[in-house]
């Protein structure tokens, strides 16, 4: 089974039309299945009043669908949080008469530039991305699977009978029945009692997969969302790191010294403060402290905020 993760940034509940409704809390999730297909369809619920479910849907998907039904700062803040969390691949969907040739211009430079513009259809978006999915399928068969992996979790809770049960996407690596895996950022480990996907039961599971795991030996309330499941011992934990700031080409705002700035990085959003900035054209060398731990792969990339900026939120890509 292969699995595709897709954001959809529009209208509220645009996914409905897509997939099935799952979880939903500040973002929504939707479930397209098909043979050993599926698609798993991200909207950000409490978006735009709150800005991490934007994030959060961004950080997990594969690819992106764009409604794009005016030329607005929401359109705008769309562009700039798939631009900084690097979502290659997406579709728009045009309403409102917007053409191709009114938008291309605002993508050049972009990872958006090689976004599709589709019809607004969703049995035709649907095959689209089962097609999608089924080469990613083939893709991840002809690749060597990792022996470690890493799964953020975004929910979690306690199922009577079952016990502590986390939803999440791994992210990288593979993952079986019965692997002991750390959660970080805490010093406690847990067992996997069980692995299910798309409310089926699996022996193990790889990177794209959207899980469930039933864990042994942690409670739910030990647990947080941006916690991470791994068995992979090269994963850091935090509250200060250094790092190259690279800026989206809109932001003006100089990055300074006590600037409260906002680190997303799987399914986490932390606060930070910065100690230390120094600007070299559009990239800014920082330090900063966090709230808390932050779990991450040396080298890999966050996406960085600034909630205090009005209509321009997203300030850039920082390299951990």
């Amino acid at each position: 089974m292969a699995n595709l993760t897709v954001a959809v940034f529009g209208p509220a509940g645009y996914a409905k039309d897509l997939g099935k409704k799952g979880t939903s809390t500040d973002i929504t999730f939707y479930n397209l299945k098909k043979g050993a297909q599926t698609v798993t369809f991200i909207e950000p619920t409490r978006y735009p009043e709150r800005l991490a479910p934007l994030f959060y849907a961004a950080s997990l998907a594969d690819a992106a669908i764009v409604v794009v039904e005016a030329l607005n700062a929401t359109f705008g803040e769309y562009l700039l949080m798939l631009q900084a969390a690097g979502v290659k691949k997406g579709y728009f969907v045009l309403r409102n008469y917007i053409t191709p040739e009114q938008i291309r211009p605002i993508l050049k430079g972009t990872v958006l530039a090689e976004y599709e513009c589709v019809d607004d259809d969703a049995v035709d978006l649907r095959e689209r991305l089962l097609e999608v999915t089924e080469e990613i399928g083939i893709e991840r068969s002809l690749a060597d699977p990792k022996k470690t992996c890493v799964v953020p979790i975004d929910h979690f809770f306690n199922v009577r009978g079952v016990g502590t049960v986390i939803l999440g996407c791994v992210a990288d690596g593979h993952m079986r029945k019965h692997d002991s895996l750390k959660v970080l950022p805490t010093a406690k480990s847990a067992l996997v009692r069980s692995i299910q996907k798309h409310d089926e039961d699996f022996e193990e599971a790889d990177a794209g997969d959207r899980v469930g795991l039933a864990l042994k030996n942690i409670e739910a309330e030990e647990l947080d969302r941006g916690y991470v499941l791994t068995n992979d011992s090269s994963l850091r934990c935090a509250t200060s790191v250094t790092g190259t700031l690279h800026l989206v080409p809109v932001w003006k705002t100089p990055i300074t010294e006590g600037m409260v700035l906002h680190v997303g990085h799987w399914m986490q959003f932390i606060p930070s403060r910065v100690t230390a900035a120094e600007a070299d054209g559009r990239s800014v060398k920082v330090s900063l402290e966090l709230e808390k731990d932050l779990v991450y792969m040396p080298g890999s990339k966050a996406v960085v905020t600034y909630l205090e900026g009005g209509n321009l939120r997203v300030v850039g890509t920082l390299t951990l």
